[in-house]
């Protein structure tokens, strides 16, 4: 059996507790700040704006290749903004994100923990914040294998801690081929996008397949609708191939709405009002309504993801004022059994209290307000039912196989005699340009 971390083991005791008692274990997760969530997570309200991306590219994800010489750039606000000594750690993780069963030996290179030193106050500011970054690997602390890892920053120490972020460090050991299509499946031809897939071994010796590999696949960022652990459908000499029509499907949604505030001194399309007093500014965006039946329309968007920027003064990271966003969707009536987030990355692509929308009766409409950052921000409304872990986009956004979408295929491998995944292959897609 395989061995379970204490901290895993009493989440597993409470998750099974509350959802004994109807309690969604997702929204409970900011009640709980002592149970620690292996995902990108924010437990301090004084913390916000967290990005983590490969150095010099602000829309990439945190994905680094073993022995290259790459870094990643994480950066982060505190409302406080009072200088505070913040500290990390990494965890190396499974390809489901349990701790691996390693020491930190096994997986660091230098000191178990480290500071981040660089920090700037922001200038002129109607909200005051301290901005910090951290470009990683450090001198002191570096990854000394592939797979998942967790970063985790705090102050003072680990127990309590201010944010998680995962990143990846892979080895190019195997190569992936995809070919993204209109779903075979005739029901679902309209709908989804099917990911058929080749994993081309080469020289790389895969002993069993079957036992030894685990495959996952997102779109875009999210991750509660991600496909796992699918079995190659048949193996021949160097190529594993993938080729399913239903196990490997997605629904194509839609393309994703935007919210620009880069300036505060002009409206862009979707902003109906900007109001400003002394306690600062505020963003009132269009009221949105269902696009279920609606004809698809291509759109250029970011796939989810979230630019920080300001127009109005420079440098963006110490100039962009915060702002509170209110986002409006119109709906006649109120959801029993079912809630209404905004999803995107300016919620991490969880389900919290943080964006989820209430439902005004007297206007007939669900809202919600953000203190976000200056920038442009993409977002879906997703519906989620009370019972299940999983968001459904279509309900409000509509569903078309034509939608263009990112597609990232993780391939981990667990040799004999080791006790963790490596991460051996990385393929990113897109489903106009496959």
């Amino acid at each position: 059996m395989k061995n379970v971390t204490k901290g895993t083991f009493l989440f597993v005791l409470a998750a099974i507790f509350m959802n004994g008692l109807g309690i969604n274990v997702l929204a409970a997760q900011d009640s709980i700040p002592d149970l620690f969530v292996y995902s990108n997570h924010i437990f301090k309200p004084n913390i916000k704006t967290v990005l983590f991306h490969r150095e010099g590219w602000e829309l990439s994800p945190p994905l680094m290749e073993m022995n290259s010489g790459e870094k990643l750039l994480l950066s982060f606000d505190d409302l406080d903004a009072d200088g505070k000594e913040y500290m990390f750690t990494i965890v190396h993780c499974d390809a489901d994100w349990n701790p691996s069963d390693l020491e930190k030996y096994e997986y660091i290179d230098g000191y178990y923990e480290d500071y981040i030193y660089e920090h700037r106050f922001s200038a002129n500011t109607i909200v005051p914040y301290a901005h910090y970054e951290l470009i990683f690997p450090t001198y002191d602390l570096k990854p000394l294998l592939s797979g998942n890892y967790m970063l985790k920053v705090y102050v003072e120490n680990e127990d309590s801690l201010s944010f998680t972020r995962q990143f990846r460090v892979f080895e190019k050991k195997v190569n992936v081929e995809a070919r993204i299509k209109q779903a075979t499946d005739i029901a679902d031809r309209n709908y989804k996008q099917e990911i058929d897939f080749t994993i081309l071994t080469g020289n790389y010796q895969v002993v069993n397949p079957y036992r030894d590999l685990k495959v996952v696949i997102r779109q875009n960022e999210r991750w509660d609708n991600a496909i796992r652990n699918l079995q190659p459908k048949m193996v021949i000499s160097g190529k594993l191939e993938y080729n399913y029509d239903r196990e490997n499907v997605f629904n194509g949604v839609n393309e994703f709405r935007s919210a620009d505030f880069k300036s505060l001194n002009y409206y862009t399309e979707n902003i109906a009002r900007i109001e400003s007093n002394y306690e600062g500014y505020k963003v009132v965006l269009k009221p949105a309504d269902k696009r279920t039946f609606r004809v698809y329309k291509s759109e250029d968007d970011i796939n989810g993801k979230m630019l920080i920027k300001t127009e109005d003064y420079q440098p963006t990271e110490t100039a962009a004022e915060y702002v509170n966003v209110l986002f409006i969707l119109n709906y006649p009536v109120p959801l029993l059994d079912a809630d209404m987030y905004v999803l995107g990355a300016l919620s991490d692509w969880n389900y919290t209290d943080a964006n989820k929308m209430t439902y005004n009766y007297k206007a007939k409409r669900y809202e919600i307000n953000m203190l976000l950052k200056q920038g442009y921000y993409n977002y879906h409304f997703v519906l989620k039912y009370h019972d299940q872990t999983e968001g459904d986009a279509t309900f409000i956004e509509g569903n078309h196989w034509e939608t263009e979408n990112d597609y990232t295929i993780y391939i981990y491998n667990r040799e004999q005699g080791d006790f963790y995944d490596s991460l051996i292959g990385v393929g990113q897609f897109n489903s106009l340009n496959p």
